[in-house]
């Protein structure tokens, strides 16, 4: 595999984006503890409200969602019960599946903290964007 050609601004561009995406998510951190949570738990609740087409989600999709073993999820979905943020419920259509739901609660608290990272991700407009990319060159 030939090394790729790499300049010092696309150094530049990669440090920077690494870091700003830190930023982000130390704020974020900070965020979410000071609500009570872990930013963790504050994922699952937006994974399950976001879930596309639905207000629910399977431990399965959630998972994948937090890039995380099932196993970890679930340990997750409980923590979240006992803060009474989700319930978990049989699937009607699988009897094996289990659905996660956001009680008012977990509703809530999803949408103030939501609310607040979307006013942050508006005032980061325009940092994540890669300067010059027309001018990068693709490897081939």
């Amino acid at each position: 595999m030939p090394e790729p050609n790499f300049n010092k601004t696309d150094f530049e561009t990669l440090s920077n984006f690494r870091y700003q995406l830190r930023r982000f998510v130390h704020w974020s951190e900070d965020l979410t503890q000071r609500a009570g949570i872990t930013n963790l738990q504050y994922l699952l609740l937006l994974h399950v409200k976001g879930f596309p087409g639905r207000d629910w989600a399977t431990i399965g999709e959630l998972a994948e969602r937090l890039q995380a073993k099932h196993h970890g999820t679930v340990a997750l979905v409980t923590r979240c019960e006992k803060l009474g943020l989700v319930e978990r419920r049989s699937s009607r259509s699988d009897g094996r599946a289990v659905e996660v739901h956001l009680t008012r609660q977990g509703e809530k608290l999803v949408k103030l903290l939501a609310r607040q990272h979307r006013d942050e991700l508006m005032r980061l407009e325009g940092i994540f964007a890669v300067p010059g990319r027309q001018q990068l060159q693709p490897d081939d």
